[in-house]
């Protein structure tokens, strides 16, 4: 008989940080046992996601007016992640961005929005709860 037996599924988080305007979690996902992949450039980012599904992406909304048929950074990644529904995404935002993040709440599944500042041991909790 031939028995074969799988590896756990390795728990991936990825963290795109276009902005930057909240501490460097990488230890505590790493701490929490994730192997962590971080992008800057959301180009790049859908790219891995076609041959990629982390555990956990966490991104930021960045709300620009400026663009034409989108709202933010993140719907494109939304988009892709709808396919993904094992994937959580969580976002930090800026508070004074409610409404324009609820908009997109509603098309897209978000599983946590965070507000800054995001305090580590906060976010550390929320993680052990969730995930």
């Amino acid at each position: 008989m031939n028995h074969s037996i799988s590896a756990p599924a390795k728990k991936t988080v990825l963290a795109i940080i276009e902005m930057g305007g909240y501490p460097n979690f990488t230890p505590l996902y790493q701490k929490m046992g994730y192997e962590v992949v971080v992008m800057n450039a959301m180009r790049k980012v859908l790219s891995f996601l076609k041959k990629n599904q982390p555990t956990v992406i966490v991104a930021e909304f960045n709300f620009q007016p400026s663009f034409r048929d989108r709202t933010s950074n993140l719907e494109s990644l939304l988009a892709v992640v709808q396919g993904m529904p094992e994937t959580k995404v969580i976002v930090f935002y800026e508070r004074e961005y409610d409404e324009q993040l609820e908009k997109l709440r509603v098309r897209f599944p978000i599983f946590e929005a965070l507000p800054y500042p995001i305090e580590a041991q906060q976010f550390e909790e929320k993680l052990n709860q969730y995930l």
